[in-house]
């Protein structure tokens, strides 16, 4: 991979995208590919294959994905299942089909089981149940992998993936209906303070425990993953073409929103609903494997809270 080789990202608008398509900019790679969705439609399988066949990168980063939190998985299931589904199997068929040298697969660690020994170490998928609360999308990023390496074993493609833990920072979805724990209490946090109220209420107990990655460290991992991560046809076979991308500690929803709270500067009341489930108990991601082929999370959490919700206030809609 050099600095002229031809490289698309998939979802680049997004907050995984736009990650990685920055630090693709910024380490000087002049020769990059982009579609909005509105220029591609990665449902539509004549579409993508019409792009592929004219653009022919040479790298793909497939971070195009429907995603958001408990209550948009609650209520939207069919279409996180069949969206997400869709655009993999588009964008993984075609990457073959147009001899793309080496694709990354944009994962998440709601493939291990809810009830998964801490930290999760990447052998730990399909060893039993899945989060109920996520399901669909699970199985579909689930679905994602291992027609990675499918492809890989009969066609001798160089796909791998990686499994992101939590995300946030810059360009996140601050939509309460939407939108991942952090974001959210930015957004219900900072509402609360500009006005004036005394409480705030949180989902559940506050007792779950989520590990949290500042999204310029995951794009930093995904392409150092992209230079680094090399497949063995052993490793293929035991579907060893995944690695987790952490921060290598969590922390309790209460705990995050006190630290949210103290950013923001608001002093009022966390109150629980008790009545709203709190999804899986724990999710740490063993990152061994990553750090031991030389890459570590840079960003402290405090500091990446401090620089998300610097953007917010610059570019969310109040």
């Amino acid at each position: 991979m050099d600095k002229t080789s031809k490289m698309y990202v998939a979802g680049h608008l997004g907050l995984v995208g736009s990650a990685i398509l920055r630090n693709l900019e910024l380490g000087g790679y002049t020769n990059l590919v982009t579609r909005s969705r509105a220029e591609l439609n990665l449902l539509d399988f004549q579409a993508v294959q019409s792009f592929f066949e004219q653009e022919r990168p040479e790298y793909v980063f497939l971070a195009a994905a429907k995603v958001g939190g408990i209550l948009a998985n609650r209520d939207y299931p069919a279409d996180f299942i069949y969206e997400n589904l869709q655009v993999q199997n588009n964008v993984i068929h075609n990457s073959y089909k147009f001899g793309v040298k080496k694709l990354l697969f944009l994962g998440s660690t709601c493939i291990y089981p809810k009830l998964a020994p801490q930290p999760m170490k990447e052998e730990y998928l399909l060893t039993s149940e899945l989060e109920p609360t996520n399901e669909p999308y699970a199985i579909a990023k689930i679905a994602g992998i291992k027609m990675c390496q499918s492809y890989n074993r009969q066609y001798k493609t160089n796909f791998i993936a990686c499994m992101p833990t939590n995300l946030y920072g810059p360009n996140d979805n601050f939509d309460l209906n939407s939108s991942h724990v952090l974001p959210a209490l930015i957004r219900k946090i900072h509402d609360a303070k500009i006005n004036n109220r005394n409480e705030i209420t949180i989902w559940g107990t506050g007792t779950s425990k989520r590990e949290f990655l500042y999204i310029d460290d995951m794009a930093n991992a995904c392409v150092f993953m992209m230079k680094n991560f090399i497949l063995s046809s052993e490793d293929n076979e035991k579907g060893n073409i995944f690695l987790n991308i952490g921060y290598g500690s969590d922390i309790s929803i209460l705990e995050l929103t006190k630290l949210v709270s103290k950013i923001i500067g608001f002093k009022g009341e966390i109150k629980h609903d008790l009545e709203k489930p709190d999804g899986t108990p724990r999710k740490l991601v063993d990152s061994a494997k990553l750090f031991e082929l030389g890459w570590k999370p840079e960003t402290e959490l405090e500091v990446g809270i401090q620089m998300t919700y610097k953007w917010f206030r610059q570019n969310a809609k109040n």
